[in-house]
């Protein structure tokens, strides 16, 4: 069984990979996605039976993300709040991992047909996400690359995977991310 990370190289790593992911967006524009908000709102232990047979860990994660969410901040349900949990949560191995798996098939050309078993999660994740409080903040991103010729100044770019930011700049200059010193 895959289990959830905590401290350690790894947990590093796979913060720095969370927040540094920009680089893999293709920037293309892609349809958007239909179909979720068809589906009906369920618990999450409904919404991810179907992700089974691509997340074989999915189901004993979404136990841990329900039981740390048992009294939701935000007026949100506890499966509201257990579906972003278990977003942000992170298990062996990387490429079962929920995050992962459901932003490589959001930016791909052909992800209509892939989302289809996703589509009750999404629906309760998105109406989650939808329902939080709207903050007037900036919002920052980073990577160690560097990526100015690929965003111009005024064009229009849309982001098809889920975006971890932050809102301090500390965050990202703290070396359990992308540190002070390097290309950025």
């Amino acid at each position: 069984m895959a289990t959830a990370t905590g401290g350690g190289e790894e947990a590093t790593i796979q913060r720095i990979l969370r927040i540094t992911d920009v680089a893999q967006e293709s920037l293309e524009i892609l349809a958007p996605i239909s179909g979720y908000s068809r589906v009906p709102l369920v618990s999450l232990e409904e919404a991810v039976k179907p992700l089974v047979p691509i997340l074989p860990d999915v189901q004993s994660n979404a136990y841990v993300a329900k039981l740390k969410c048992k009294k939701p901040a935000d007026e949100l349900t506890q499966d509201e709040s257990a579906s972003i949990m278990l977003y942000t949560m992170t298990w062996e191995p990387l490429k079962e991992c929920l995050y992962m798996v459901l932003n490589d098939i959001l930016r791909t050309k052909d992800r209509q047909q892939k989302l289809a078993p996703w589509y009750l999660y999404l629906r309760l994740f998105l109406n989650a996400l939808f329902r939080l409080p709207l903050i007037p903040t900036t919002a920052y991103r980073g990577v160690k690359l560097d990526l100015k010729n690929r965003y111009i100044e005024g064009e229009t770019i849309v982001w098809w995977g889920f975006s971890s930011c932050t809102t301090s700049m500390g965050v990202l200059q703290s070396d359990l991310f992308l540190g002070k010193s390097g290309t950025r």
